[in-house]
């Protein structure tokens, strides 16, 4: 039988398909059943300032980039979205006049267009905000190698891919989007083999490095967030990261300061991933099965599910 048809891109699968006992049972946790939500493999921290939880995701900078060696290359994969942990990760190296000679780093994803990567005159090219928010910050004399920092791109895919073999990924940071998505990992269009249900968790998780087709809804919080609401000034693909490259990080940790998904987004994804339940309309409940992922949330921003007019 065929699922529900989404409320918001008929076209597209995504949590709006999901059965509506979910639904109910992720919008009522309060901010103490979210707590709860812990168990092994899984864990919910929440931080009571901004400042804690900006600074604890730039300290999983330093601490993976310590461990890197010239016969152990490590290194982070990260987001751009949150990018105010990024400054902070530049004056920690600074300050604590780190050596980023051996270390490594994976930007996660970058937009695609016109049949390539996008540069860095884009004015969304998340290789530059990286550079300029953290890289260009840090001082000559401990920056990390150009060849140690590494970009999905039309023509690298496989070695991409490869470099998580290469190099252990000590973590892969993130943050959640209104599609309930870890870097571009999008949910599936509801088309060919995907008409009456979106792609198996299994077919899901062997996705590596790729482009992707970005969802109405990512397209709309990017406008959103990045670009004053000038949709048709975002690209509508994107190379990502995959959930094959994401299983060979030690660690995912998703920081969720509440800028960019609600209430209720953020409830579900902890319910879904705490109690192992697997859907790929939801792609970042596929971590339910991930040996190590923990959850950051700034603790006001949960706030509660409720109808409020304003």
């Amino acid at each position: 039988m065929s699922r529900k048809i989404s409320r918001l891109a008929e076209g597209w699968w995504d949590y709006t398909t999901l059965d509506d006992q979910i639904h109910r049972d992720a919008a009522k946790l309060s901010v103490k059943d979210i707590e709860q939500l812990s168990r092994p493999g899984f864990q919910v921290v929440l931080h009571d300032t901004l400042e804690s939880l900006y600074l604890a995701e730039a300290l999983e900078y330093i601490n993976a980039w310590k461990q890197s060696t010239p016969s152990n290359p490590v290194g982070i994969c990260g987001p751009i979205g949150p990018t105010e942990q990024l400054p902070l990760v530049a004056q920690l190296v600074n300050d604590l006049e780190i050596s980023l000679e051996h270390a490594h780093f994976w930007g996660m994803d970058e937009w695609y267009e016109n049949g390539k990567e996008v540069d860095e005159t884009h004015p969304l090219s998340f290789a530059r905000a990286n550079r300029e928010l953290l890289f260009d910050r840090i001082k000559p004399q401990f920056r990390m190698p150009d060849s140690n920092i590494h970009y999905p791109g039309a023509g690298n895919l496989d070695a991409y891919t490869r470099s998580f073999d290469e190099i252990r990924c000590a973590v892969m940071q993130g943050g959640q989007g209104d599609v309930k998505h870890w870097a571009f990992n999008d949910p599936f269009k509801r088309e060919g083999n995907y008409v009456d249900a979106p792609p198996s968790p299994d077919e899901y998780r062997q996705l590596s490095a790729r482009i992707v087709d970005l969802h109405p809804i990512t397209l709309m919080q990017n406008a959103r967030t990045s670009g004053g609401g000038y949709v048709v000034g975002v690209p509508m693909q994107a190379l990502t990261v995959g959930p094959r490259e994401t299983w060979k990080a030690e660690k995912v940790s998703i920081w969720q300061a509440g800028n960019h998904d609600n209430a209720f987004g953020m409830r579900l994804t902890a319910f879904m991933i705490s109690k192992g339940i697997e859907d790929t309309s939801v792609p970042m409940s596929l971590l339910a099965s991930h040996p190590q992922v923990e959850f950051h949330y700034y603790r006001h921003a949960l706030k509660d599910v409720a109808t409020e007019m304003h």
